[in-house]
């Protein structure tokens, strides 16, 4: 391989190594000669000297949900890009298990993405003695750990400023778990734009963040409110209230406007398609591997404040809002 390419056995090292120091045409050299001979790369035996596994893991709390499948295909997608496999789990939304997901996974990858942990502040201080590797946060934001999030409370204020713009003053909320940072976000959103004053927000409480939460009593609850329009958690729940409504002979949008929030594919796919809050999936996944990637080039002891990073969100305008109906 080295004298294919031009250059030492160690110049050949640390070009095929992802954070390996050598100029971008000696790197592009180094792969072609590989790519001619067929050169696959022993992990195993990197692994020995480089104290490497190859592998991240990302944990996120439910794959049935379409937002955390493309979460889990964004990370795929970048650390395959910088020579990285990835192991993932599902913690389905509990403690234990996610805890259990980190202490399997910690041995076996050189850092984890860890997508709206469900764990206490408390239980995140621990990670520390559970696992050495490193932890970046995606969609939870806490001391102490480098993390990602979608700016909620600028998305929220968007959706209800629509809605207001289309005439509706008393809109209903449909929370989703109270405990999660997640749910904390998105209601305080929700909090800052009914402290203007321009709107009156009935919280109709808190449901489980699935299509049934959305059909279970939500529906019911927003109708009795006299809402003429209402904002869900998330799209799942308001796929769910759109069903319920629609069931009860409440056409959408004519008579309530629904949003959602995070855009997640199937909105533009919905009958009628759904105006959503675009929460950047990819975006987001990316940005954790990259802080996850930089976590791990810097030397031991360095230890600079995490880095926080915050990304934009935006409404998408569909077909689930429109001007109140006159009664």
């Amino acid at each position: 391989m080295a004298r294919a390419a031009g250059v030492s056995p160690s110049t050949v090292s640390r070009a095929l190594a992802p954070d390996g120091t050598v100029s971008g045409s000696t790197r592009e050299r180094v792969r072609a000669a590989a790519d001619r001979l067929g050169y696959q790369p022993n992990r195993a035996a990197q692994g020995l000297i480089t104290g490497r596994t190859g592998h991240l893991g990302v944990i996120v709390p439910d794959l049935l949900n379409p937002f955390f499948a493309d979460i889990c295909k964004g990370v795929q997608a970048r650390a395959r890009g910088l020579g990285h496999a990835v192991f993932i789990s599902d913690s389905e939304r509990d403690e234990g298990l996610e805890l259990d997901a980190i202490r399997t996974l910690g041995p076996e990858v050189d850092g984890i993405v860890l997508c709206a942990p469900h764990l206490s502040s408390e239980e995140l201080a621990t990670l520390d003695q559970l696992t050495m590797k490193p932890i970046v946060l995606l969609h939870r934001k806490e001391p102490g750990f480098a993390s990602v999030t979608a700016d909620m409370v600028e998305g929220m204020t968007d959706a209800l400023t629509h809605l207001h713009a289309l005439g509706h003053r008393r809109i209903a909320y449909v929370g989703g778990p109270r405990s999660t940072w997640t749910a904390q976000e998105r209601a305080a959103g929700i909090e800052a734009m009914a402290a203007s004053g321009k709107v009156e927000i009935i919280h109709v409480g808190s449901v489980a963040p699935h299509f049934d939460g959305g059909i279970t009593g939500a529906a019911d609850v927003v109708l009795a409110s006299g809402a003429t329009a209402v904002v869900a958690f998330n799209d799942i729940v308001a796929f769910g209230l759109i069903s319920r409504l629609t069931a009860r002979g409440v056409r959408v949008p004519d008579q309530m406007s629904v949003v959602g929030c995070d855009d997640i594919a199937l909105s533009g796919m919905a009958a009628p398609p759904l105006t959503t809050v675009h929460v950047p999936k990819a975006h987001a996944a990316r940005a954790a591997v990259d802080l996850l990637f930089r976590i791990l080039g810097t030397p031991a002891g360095e230890g600079a404040k995490p880095q926080q990073r915050v990304l934009p969100t935006h409404l998408v305008v569909r077909g689930s809002t429109a001007v109140i109906e006159q009664r």
